[in-house]
């Protein structure tokens, strides 16, 4: 039965359809306007208040709010539940779905004053704290009563990855938790011919910032370069002012690394063509979506123990079919180790690459939005 759905996001729904994207959002969206009224609430992207159509959905961008944080989240509450009542002059919303954990605290305090049911998400650093980086909504007593507030006043949660789940459990234990992967569109990643080292090729794809931890991937291609001939390139936006350039000079490494910035998803394709292997180095990942960019690609993945790669790891260990290989988090020789392992064992790599693709395609986009309009049915049924 068609609904009517308000999805709360932070941001990610550029109207470019290529800038500053979160490209598995805009696939869910996507799929999920062919079936339904879809409204996109946006909490922090464009500076001022606009509205646009993307991919069949309507885009309510509420603008920018500055000040202190408490002041901050006051307004986006106050501007979120005038916008979805307003909107609901057309029409009453059936749910609200919010992504990510600011969002959720948004929506589910509209949801209280709106009595719309809300389903939420958690799919980034909502259950963690690294306070040597300044990561996490659970460094401050503050925000880690709000996110627990907002997971127990959610008509239902989703996480992506089951060590999400497991993390969830343990700060939450009286609310349900569904795991829900964000699937990616496998037409975007084609998988390309077989590739043959030496020379190898690394890629890493993430934004340049610190709790994607490059320092420890540059030591361990340090190590690397030591036994065999990589080039590694890295595609993402520099947050860091050029921080991870300087440290790759410090380490004598300009001549196997190339920085090629911020790359619209429509270009990784190309990417991963020429990778033998996908590396991961982060300190943190609720999933990690360029896992699965990379399965569809057929490159296999090798990185540190976390969101897909833990899970993969996990499952790997006790069915006996490797998805990924993971290493400890900030373990550089042991990221080396594995990563100079898989280099040179060519059958292996493609058993591994074989096992992520067909995880990744039965968990693509269009099953991970069968599974929420299923999750959205349930949350109908049960407020009616």
């Amino acid at each position: 039965m068609p609904m009517r759905i308000g999805l709360v996001v932070t941001g990610g729904v550029d109207r470019s359809g290529r800038e500053r994207m979160l490209p598995g959002i805009v696939w869910l969206i996507e799929r999920l306007a062919r079936r339904h009224d879809v409204h996109v609430f946006v909490l922090h992207h464009y500076r001022k208040p606009c509205v646009y159509p993307l991919a069949g959905a309507t885009i309510h961008d509420l603008g920018r709010v500055e000040g202190p944080p408490g002041f901050r989240r006051l307004i986006v509450r106050r501007r979120l539940t005038a916008a979805i009542d307003a909107v609901s002059a057309g029409g009453r919303f059936d749910l609200l779905h919010a992504y990510q954990g600011m969002p959720g605290v948004a929506a589910t305090a509209a949801g209280r004053r709106l009595s719309l049911p809300v389903v939420v998400t958690i799919d980034s650093g909502e259950l963690v704290a690294f306070e040597d980086i300044q990561y996490g909504l659970q460094r401050r007593w503050i925000d880690r009563r709000a996110i627990a507030r907002a997971l127990r006043a959610a008509a239902r949660v989703t996480v992506t990855t089951e060590v999400m789940k497991r993390t969830a459990a343990a700060l939450v234990s009286d609310v349900r938790v569904d795991v829900v992967p964000i699937g990616v569109d496998p037409r975007a990643f084609p998988p390309a011919g077989r590739r043959s080292g030496p020379p190898f090729r690394l890629l890493r794809v993430a934004s340049l910032n610190r709790v994607k931890d490059y320092p420890t991937l540059l030591r361990a291609l340090g190590r690397i370069v030591a036994s065999l001939p990589v080039h590694l390139d890295i595609v993402g936006e520099d947050t860091l002012d050029g921080l991870t350039e300087r440290q790759a000079q410090a380490l004598g490494l300009e001549s196997h690394v190339t920085f090629h910035g911020f790359q619209p998803t429509d270009a990784l394709a190309a990417f991963y063509t020429r990778a033998d292997l996908h590396v991961v180095s982060s300190r943190h990942e609720a999933a990690g979506g360029v896992v699965l960019e990379a399965a569809c690609a057929g490159v296999p993945t090798v990185g540190t123990c976390v969101g897909y790669l833990a899970d993969w790891s996990l499952d790997g260990a006790e069915d006996g079919g490797e998805r990924a290989v993971g290493v400890a988090v900030g373990d550089d020789e042991a990221l080396a180790t594995a990563t100079i392992g898989l280099l040179q064992d060519a059958p292996r790599r493609e058993r591994i690459a074989g096992a992520a693709r067909e995880w990744a395609l039965a968990h693509d986009a269009d099953w991970t939005a069968r599974r929420f309009e299923q999750i959205y049915s349930e949350v109908a049924e049960k407020r009616r």
